[in-house]
């Protein structure tokens, strides 16, 4: 090389026009000091040196520059990782030195963050040879590649040492998450996300996470992770602490971390204590989720710590006032109070009268009636109702309300309102055996016994005459206030057909009846609508007969002469072949008790409609 192409060199350094005199400095330097080596002798006027020293110099001019960059090309290699200063920046390339003959270029969209450029000249740098020269002469260079190098530099340091790594969850896929850590893909197996099974993994999208790396192989790009391993760390740290700190009867902050039907789960700091839904509130919760999510912080109560086996109890409601200890000032027995229907059960509804404190409105304590057969057709849940408190069990924590005191009790003026001997109309509510309930005003009903439903007709059972929900007449025949008890009589509507039989009727009168029906001593005889006498069968034929039926048939119409009447006992003693005879009637209370005539049979036989004649006949 010649003198003059080393003086060229020195004085036009670029020799690249796209990048506007981005020639590398190290050349120019080594063009500089190859020219001082040459120039040094040419200047010395004193040396007497010949021209072929002059040729000499220019040819170690030659061997100086090529060393100087054979010196730089040795210390730079492609696919390692290499120092640099920022140079220039254009729209399209930073331009870097990284102390090579020529300078290295990065593509801009490698230091941008959005729009914003992250660097500026002068900055020092890492990058990447991918390589030396390229088709313009400049070193190829990567910023991303050479942080994705550091990157994988540092999480196999971090596996070997056991430090934790931030990294940021991009997606979730199968079996667990997909992590990126400074442009390396990691995975973070479901099972090592938490140290609590997660249900909801999409949550940690898009989220920045303190993991370790427990498998990595950089041949294969593989790297396994896990949160649960810093979380359980983190949380021995904190239990440590507050096994320190926690003692019964404190109040602590802690976080929900779960929540079940029975309760909530609360982080005090790497211990879990249970607030049982008993404890949350003074009144009543069907879910403990009304009150509480997961990732709220809240105070709590240290109700009972067991250190042995690590379990907390904690309390709520704990840190409010209870609402029972001044009741029984409150809530006076009589006040009139309002609530909401907070439950209903067979035996009555439960009115919440406040947060905390319900009061017990028996089903008994709903009607004046006594005739609710299950709460939920007067009261419903969440209905407002209105009730008196009847007593206040504070200890027990009970109140007993009633809600037909509202109204006034209709039994307290019933005396003001009816009497003995009243002809009322009422509601056939309930049919029973002995009798019928009639309802005559709302909260009074009145029985009708089977036997005050008529005179003449001999009923069994109440249904025979009534039925549910008719309407009946009755007059009221007793008046029991204490009792609650009103009785009722529909035949004392009419007459009494015995009273008037007997009135109008003496001994020796001829009265015309029909057989209904035969007995063993004799048969019984319709004498009007429910009256019947009893004709012995000694009084049924003039000839002596041993049974009723060989002397008359059933159904069969005939006179007979009365011959005894007992109008408390309402009986009537016949006899068919007296009939048109003078004979004189016999008082029958002559015979004795043995005779085997009239006398005897009134002994043995109760014959009037009520009483049954057919069964005292067989007894």
């Amino acid at each position: 090389m010649s003198t003059n192409n080393a003086n060229q060199l020195a004085l036009d350094p670029n020799e690249t026009p796209e990048l506007e005199g981005a020639q590398p400095a190290s050349a120019a330097e080594a063009a500089a000091d190859a020219q001082e080596t040459v120039q040094a002798p040419a200047n010395n006027t004193d040396s007497d040196a010949d021209s072929a020293e002059g040729e000499e110099m220019d040819m170690d001019f030659g061997k100086i520059l090529e060393e100087h960059e054979q010196k730089h090309r040795s210390e730079i290699n492609e696919n390692e990782l290499v120092k640099g200063r920022v140079v220039k920046i254009t729209d399209q390339v930073v331009v870097i030195d990284v102390g090579y003959k020529s300078e290295g270029i990065v593509p801009i969209a490698e230091f941008k963050d959005g729009d914003q450029i992250i660097i500026q000249p002068g900055d020092e740098i890492d990058v990447f040879v991918k390589q030396l020269e390229n088709n313009e002469g400049y070193v190829e260079l990567s910023r991303a590649d050479a942080i994705r190098l550091q990157t994988w530099d540092q999480i196999e340091k971090a596996a070997r040492e056991g430090n934790t790594v931030t990294g940021r969850v991009t997606d979730r896929i199968k079996g667990g998450l997909r992590v990126d850590i400074g442009g390396i893909q990691a995975f973070l197996p479901g099972s090592q996300v938490d140290v609590r099974p997660v249900r909801n993994l999409d949550s940690f999208r898009n989220k920045d996470i303190e993991v370790r790396v427990i498998k990595v192989n950089k041949k294969r790009g593989n790297i396994v992770l896990s949160r649960k391993v810093v979380l359980e760390e983190t949380i021995n740290v904190q239990k440590q602490q507050t096994f320190k700190d926690l003692e019964e009867g404190i109040v602590r902050e802690g976080q929900v971390k779960n929540i079940t039907e029975y309760g909530a789960f609360i982080d005090l700091g790497g211990i879990d204590g249970l607030l049982h839904i008993t404890d949350m509130s003074w009144g009543r919760i069907q879910n403990p989720s009304e009150l509480f999510k997961v990732g709220e912080t809240i105070q709590v109560k240290i109700l009972k710590f067991d250190r042995d086996k690590e379990r907390v109890s904690l309390g709520y409601k704990q840190l409010i006032p209870d609402p029972w200890a001044t009741a029984v000032e409150r809530y006076p027995i009589g006040t009139r109070v309002k609530g909401k229907v907070a439950s209903v059960t067979d035996y009555g509804a439960f009115i919440e009268l406040e947060a905390g404190v319900e009061g017990l409105v028996h089903v008994t304590e709903m009607s004046w009636s006594k005739r609710v057969k299950h709460p939920s057709k007067l009261v419903a849940a969440t209905q407002e109702v209105e009730a008196v408190v009847l007593e206040v069990d504070q200890n027990n924590r009970r109140i007993s309300l009633g809600i037909k005191q509202i109204e006034a009790n209709p039994w307290d003026s019933i005396a003001d309102r009816y009497g003995i001997g009243t002809r009322v109309k009422g509601r056939v509510r309930n049919l029973t055996d002995f009798g019928a309930f009639v309802e005559i005003e709302d909260g009074i009903d009145g029985l009708v016994h089977v036997s005050d439903i008529s005179w003449t007709k001999r009923i069994k059972h109440p249904s025979e005459a009534l039925k549910k929900n008719q309407e009946v007449d009755a007059v009221i025949t007793a008046i029991d206030i204490e009792g609650r008890r009103l009785s009722l009589s529909i035949k004392d509507l009419e007459p009494n057909a015995w009273d008037r039989f007997f009135d109008t009727h003496r001994l020796g009168d001829v009265v015309s009846g029909k057989v209904t029906r035969f007995a063993n001593f004799g048969a019984f005889v319709e004498l009007e609508d429910g009256i019947e006498g009893l004709c012995h069968v000694s009084e049924l034929s003039e000839q002596h007969v041993d049974k009723p039926e060989d002397a008359i048939k059933v159904g069969q119409k005939t006179q007979f002469k009365i011959l005894k009447m007992d109008r408390e006992a309402r009986k009537i003693g016949l006899s068919a072949r007296a009939v048109g005879k003078d004979e004189p009637i016999l008082d029958v209370r002559t015979y004795s008790s043995g005779d085997t005539g009239m006398a005897g049979l009134f002994e043995v036989a109760d014959f009037n409609i009520g009483g049954g004649g057919d069964e005292a006949a067989k007894s």
